[in-house]
């Protein structure tokens, strides 16, 4: 490269070593970088910028489904975890694929399927398939499988 400074004395001189700060874009580059995949984000926990999302299905249409994301979301910061709620009039294909792309570890998924079951549905970003758990487990299970 070539990269010189000039000494006390004027004289030019060649850069012997350069010096690299561990910035949180760098953090947050490599971090991406090392965990991805072709839906997006895989936040490594302490990472992430929630720690679940919780996709509301029928919000706005179904009484149950809003009161019991609304419960779920309430008891999960109540026990110290960030939730992003997706509670948006949009087509549930869109919702996953926009949860995969902003990439927490953990999503529960809250419907007017799942609420009439007396369910709601998990799945880790990082990998295997969705599973059903009862509403009134969910946010211990969730504890549990989150390790908090």
């Amino acid at each position: 490269m070539k990269a010189t400074f000039l000494d006390e004395k004027q004289a030019s001189k060649p850069f012997i070593m350069g010096c690299y700060g561990i910035g949180i874009s760098r953090v947050v580059a490599a971090a991406i970088e090392q965990s991805h995949d072709d839906n997006g984000i895989i936040w490594p926990a302490p990472l992430a910028p929630f720690d679940v999302a919780l996709v509301a299905i029928d919000y706005d249409t179904n009484p149950d489904v809003k009161k019991h994301t609304d419960e779920i979301c309430a008891a999960l910061e109540a026990k110290g975890l960030s939730v992003l709620v997706d509670d948006r009039d949009e087509r549930p294909g869109i919702k996953f694929k926009d949860m995969d792309l902003i990439g927490l570890p953990h999503r529960l998924v809250v419907s007017s399927r799942t609420v009439k079951d007396g369910e709601c549905e998990y799945k880790a970003r990082k990998g295997g398939d969705a599973v059903r758990w009862e509403l009134g487990e969910a946010v211990d299970k969730l504890l549990q499988t989150a390790g908090k």
